[in-house]
């Protein structure tokens, strides 16, 4: 016969934590931090949330590829571009930072427009970016987050060109490459994965890209093997970022974390900004993954 405290373990464990728990447990990292944080997670299933200033504006860094990748996505089903498209690399096109292209491809490389949108997702390639920029515009990406009613989700210029691609000067000067709000992502997130963008299978197209994000820096650092994550990253000296829906048992979660402003700008694995978005994500993780029970026990 079971003891009441056994009673009592076992009803601690099937019981869900609470939200509050969640943030007792967030609180101290975010406050640890040295710089601005803004945190928003969603239980896609049950509802659950946690923000932390979740409707600052904040810079983006490349995670502003994500809503690039959406609008995409709108203007092939608009046939307004064509993923078929060769595109052709050239000396003009490269620029510095993440990816493989200017590093590894010679000038003269021809690719169909699809394969730069898998690149500026997987390994968040700059030169790849910019290619699909030139289809879509610039200008498109932020009408289109406005129209969806995440007006503050904004991508300022092609990458390493904002003296001479931005559309907006001031906002270049203040975010850098774009901007948007821990809210707003996680809200896209949600549409994404509730197939409301474009179509079911468009959806389905830009979680498969997501999920071959190549970062393990971050969300993955603590999370289990085998852990599914759709996620879109972003780094700059002074901010980290990160946006992704985590598919666990009890079902998929919205997290994102915008870091600014952050005291540490190494660039190094072990970068503060880098482990916080790490202990978040692993925080996340536990507060919605039940306990595994003992073996032999019901």
């Amino acid at each position: 016969m079971r003891t009441v405290a056994a009673l009592v373990l076992l009803a601690s464990l099937a019981r869900p934590a609470t939200a509050a728990e969640l943030a007792d447990t967030l609180a101290p990292l975010l406050k640890a931090h040295r710089g601005r944080v803004a945190v928003a997670v969603k239980h896609l299933k049950t509802g659950a949330e946690f923000y932390h200033q979740a409707d600052e504006p904040m810079p983006t860094a490349s995670l502003i590829k994500f809503p690039v990748m959406v609008e995409a996505f709108y203007q092939a089903a608009d046939k307004k571009i064509d993923f078929g498209t060769t595109l052709t690399l050239k000396k003009e096109h490269r620029v510095p930072g993440s990816g493989v292209l200017t590093s590894h491809f010679s000038d003269g490389a021809t690719f169909p427009l699809r394969d730069a949108v898998r690149l500026m997702i997987a390994v968040s390639d700059n030169t790849a970016t910019n290619l699909v920029l030139e289809q879509t515009g610039i200008r498109p990406v932020n009408e289109r987050m406005a129209k969806l009613g995440l007006t503050e989700t904004r991508i300022n210029a092609q990458v390493f060109r904002g003296s001479t691609t931005s559309v907006d000067p001031e906002r270049t000067k203040k975010y850098g490459l774009g901007s948007t709000t821990a809210r707003e992502m996680v809200k896209l997130l949600e549409m994404l994965q509730e197939n409301k963008l474009v179509s079911e299978e468009a959806c389905k197209a830009m979680i498969a890209h997501l999920r071959a994000c190549d970062d393990t820096a971050m969300f993955k650092r603590y999370l289990p093997p085998g852990v599914l994550l759709a996620h879109k990253t972003g780094a700059v000296s002074n901010a980290r970022t990160q946006a992704g829906i985590m598919t666990l048992p009890s079902g998929p979660v919205a997290l994102c974390v915008l870091t600014n402003e952050n005291a540490d700008q190494r660039w190094a694995v072990d970068n503060a900004a880098q482990v916080l978005l790490a202990n978040v994500a692993k925080a996340v993780y536990d507060h919605f993954t039940p306990p595994a029970k003992e073996a032999g026990r019901p």
